[in-house]
């Protein structure tokens, strides 16, 4: 274990006891949201973030100590353990190196080599592998005719030899990591076209790259383009470089009638045995490194629109936007509640623009609507156009948002959706979720699949299962960021608080309609299946508003009490002076002026967890998004044709890729901010510069009229 909490601290650039004494509480139970707010003297501070890597290398890891101890009970069994082979799975740090060990020791299917081996044929290998000066290797294979055996010739014997030397040098660990080495260093990924035709893969037709130089969206875009039968792949590596260094190792030079044999058999080897398991090795390598780096860029984007800032206290009409089907529309209220629904036509074919135009107006007036969001697919900017032309004769002021629709059919078709609209037809569901998405994206988000969010390239071509996996774990870390009001939440939301599974989730919504509204958080309690350590673990990230406990709208834990009301009563105040707003400035300015190094002592608590504590009494009931830029609410429109190069506009990040941004500066598709045009400085990531939701000032530097793309500089 000891050996584990060193790799881990040494990647993770952190002190062995944090990793300790984390995988402590990992191992007891305790969620990653609930370690990385409230056991922060604990791990020594370490971020969500930080602490979700290492979880996941914690796994890693022992599941290689025991594949590690699986392959040398294995070889023991056959009683071929060595020293050597000890010390090699000591030393191995990943499972390919574990498994090369393990290849020579495997039970194999038959091949040739095994098939030469049940002829009798080992020893003769054994003798060309000697190269004994002075030897006729074709004498001593005269010995080894047997027509029983189906070895009629001397050269028969000698193809069989070859095989098993073949099959040992393929399995030797030693030789397949060097190889692996040389192809990282010198191989080049090449691409031809495999069929002539027009595809997206076309910069692919006539392709190649260095292995180690290659990103990683170029990997997915290939595996794609070879999957969809458009590209051929393959790897071309320095073969004079790698027989070399295998003839190097093997050839004596002293019988070179055996080194022929053995040239010949080591050729054989790479190009049958070793060239295309290689292959498959490195593709797969890549494959995951890019996948990997896939995920954690859909991860960043998710959490940047998990966290988009919710837009209050407004009604707002949900516009989904479509053709021949119609424009489906939803009216909700500052509540989310469902006030109408409809669908109108202004778009191709039917165009009926003055009939939409009569029923939408009908609607905002009725229901003083204050805001239009229009989802960003089919249509949207067709859509889009014409309600910047609608809302010129509403009377009193409005505007439209673009809002992202990925998932909004996922879940128009989920069981959940039809349990909360039962009697709404499919099709009009939609267009309630892209009005709620814009009034609280995340309780809105967290009612679909997380990968049905849709912030990435490739988002279908990586590994489902990790991507699941990361994803699930980013919703919960930025429902558990916000916090969640227990009184109004629903299931979907509560299923993600630390602490509570969906079951629970179900109950508490339960408990609530059968008991009315929860005064404190201890009430939980009650709740069935909610037991203490389930309550441990959500109690911080649950909100009562109204109720008994002001500390209870904070992000305080439960666990904190005494010491907060004890700080409070050091500068003067109760913690019901905390809903006083005269109050609350005299605390916010006494709180500022606290040595918080030596109040921690006296309140016998950590100084992390106490400067928590005094940020949330600062801004009690605070919610984090409205820190996040709000989304451009426009009421008037850009069109292609108005653009103009060296023209700047603002607009919003739609989506963070390997290469660049992608920009919605209000024109049909977004533009393309490279990542040679993020800043002036060298950008080695874009989620360095920007993320899912920014507003940012853009330059146009190209227009391309036929393709309609837009390239767009941010070095203004």
């Amino acid at each position: 274990m000891e050996k584990i909490i060193n790799i881990i601290a040494d990647e993770l650039k952190v002190r062995a006891s944090q990793v300790d004494a984390t995988i402590k509480l990992i191992d007891e139970g305790n969620t990653i949201p609930f370690i990385a707010r409230y056991r922060k003297e604990v791990t020594g501070g370490l971020s969500d973030e930080q602490l979700r890597i290492l979880g996941e290398r914690l796994n890693y890891l022992r599941n290689l100590e025991n594949r590690k101890e699986e392959v040398k009970n294995s070889i023991e069994e056959q009683g071929k353990l060595t020293d050597e082979i000890v010390k090699a799975l000591g030393e191995a740090k990943i499972l390919a190196e574990v498994e090369d060990i393990y290849r020579p020791y495997k039970q194999k299917k038959r091949t040739r080599a095994t098939i030469a081996k049940e002829k009798g044929l080992e020893p003769l290998a054994q003798v060309i592998i000697e190269q004994n000066e002075n030897e006729d290797i074709y004498d001593i294979a005269t010995k080894y005719i047997d027509i029983d055996k189906e070895i009629n010739t001397a050269e028969e014997a000698i193809k069989g030899a070859m095989d098993i030397i073949a099959e040992n040098i393929s399995d030797n660990p030693n030789y397949r990591r060097e190889i692996k080495r040389i192809c990282y260093r010198d191989g080049l990924i090449v691409t031809k076209a495999a069929k002539n035709e027009k595809s997206s893969y076309e910069m692919y037709y006539d392709f190649s790259e260095k292995v180690n130089r290659i990103p990683s969206h170029r990997i997915l875009a290939i595996n794609r383009g070879e999957k969809e039968e458009f590209l051929k792949v393959k790897i071309e590596k320095p073969e004079d470089v790698i027989l070399n260094f295998i003839q190097k190792d093997i050839i004596k030079d002293n019988n070179q009638q055996v080194a022929n044999i053995l040239i010949e058999t080591i050729l054989d080897s790479f190009r049958r045995l070793i060239e295309p398991s290689i292959d498959r090795e490195i593709r797969s390598d890549l494959t995951e490194k890019a996948e990997e780096k896939a995920i954690k860029v859909f991860g960043q984007n998710a959490k940047q629109l998990l966290l988009g800032a919710p837009i209050k206290n407004l009604t707002v009409i949900g516009f989904d936007p479509a053709y021949r089907t119609g424009c489906k529309i939803a009216v909700i209220d500052e509540t989310g509640k469902l006030l109408a629904t409809t669908t109108v036509y202004p778009t191709e074919p039917q165009n009926d623009v003055d009939g939409a135009k009569r029923e939408l107006l009908k609607l905002i007036n009725k229901y003083n609507v204050n805001m239009i969001a229009i989802g960003n697919g089919t249509a949207s900017r067709e859509s889009e156009m014409f309600v910047s032309d609608l809302i010129k004769d509403v009377k009193h002021e409005i505007h439209y948002a673009i809002v992202s629709e990925a998932g909004a059919s996922v879940y128009s078709a989920s069981k959940l959706a039809t349990e909360e609209y039962p009697d709404i037809n499919v099709s009009l569901r939609g267009a309630i979720s892209i009005a709620r998405r814009l009034q609280d994206p995340l309780a809105e988000l967290v009612k679909i699949e997380p990968k049905a969010i849709g912030v990435g390239q490739y988002q279908h071509d990586v590994n489902q299962k990790k991507l699941t996996e990361s994803l699930t774990g980013v919703v919960e870390d930025a429902v558990n960021k916000v916090g969640v009001d227990v009184n109004t939440a629903t299931p979907s939301l509560l299923s993600y608080v630390a602490g509570i599974n969906k079951t629970i989730a179900n109950n508490i919504v339960k408990y609530r309609d059968e008991n009315g509204k929860l005064k404190e958080r201890k009430e939980l309690l009650k709740v069935p299946k909610l037991g203490k350590v389930a309550f441990e673990q959500c109690a911080g990230f649950i909100r009562i508003f109204d109720g008994n406990n002001p500390l209870e709208i904070t992000a305080v834990h439960p666990e904190s009490y005494a010491q907060t009301e004890k700080l409070l009563k050091n500068i003067g105040y109760s913690k019901d002076d905390l809903l006083n707003k005269d109050s609350l400035k005299e605390i916010r300015q006494k709180l500022s002026n606290i040595s918080t190094n030596e109040l921690a002592k006296e309140l016998e608590i950590g100084e992390m967890t106490l400067k928590d504590i005094i940020e949330e009494l600062s801004k009690p009931g605070r919610d984090p998004r409205e820190e996040m830029p709000k989304p451009i609410l426009r009421n008037d429109v850009l069109k292609f044709e108005d653009l103009k190069e060296g023209m700047i506009l603002t607009g919003t990040v739609r989506n963070v890729i390997d290469f660049g941004a992608f920009v919605d500066i209000g024109v049909k598709h977004d533009g393309l901010v490279h990542i040679s045009e993020l800043s002036d400085k060298f950008v080695k990531n874009p989620s360095e510069i920007v993320s899912i939701g920014d507003i940012v000032k853009v330059k146009v530097i190209k227009i391309d009229t036929e393709k309609q793309k837009v390239s767009l500089s941010m070095k203004i």
